[in-house]
């Protein structure tokens, strides 16, 4: 819904990055229903992309039953909606990661518990 202003629409913004820790990522995962929304985590910039599968991502997701079975070499990518590849050597900045990005992974062959988003 658009919204039409009666006069000046000036104030400072109050999710800026330097109101927070570190930037601000949103993690979603796609075809599994159980977690509504992408998650979002406020991770720094010289974390290596590969950590999140490694060390983020399981305090989060790990409680599924399909997180155990995710192949990460197969994992797809996307970037504010877009077909992304991260390197996981690199870091979330060196990986052109910045706050307030969304990513979405997708592990193909898991859709949901016992396939019930197929």
């Amino acid at each position: 819904m658009s919204v039409t202003a009666i006069g000046t629409y000036d104030f400072p913004m109050k999710d800026v990055r330097e109101n927070f820790p570190a930037p601000l990522l949103y993690i979603g995962w796609e075809d599994h229903l159980m977690f509504c929304a992408p998650f979002c985590l406020p991770l720094p910039p010289d974390t290596p992309f590969g950590a999140l599968s490694a060390a983020v991502l399981p305090g989060i997701y790990g409680y599924h039953p399909d997180f155990a079975q995710i192949d990460w070499d197969k994992a797809e990518w996307k970037k504010n909606g877009q077909p992304w590849q991260p390197d996981p050597a690199k870091s979330l900045a060196d990986n052109g990661l910045v706050h307030k990005d969304a990513i979405r992974f997708r592990s193909p062959g898991l859709t949901g518990i016992k396939g019930s988003f197929s």
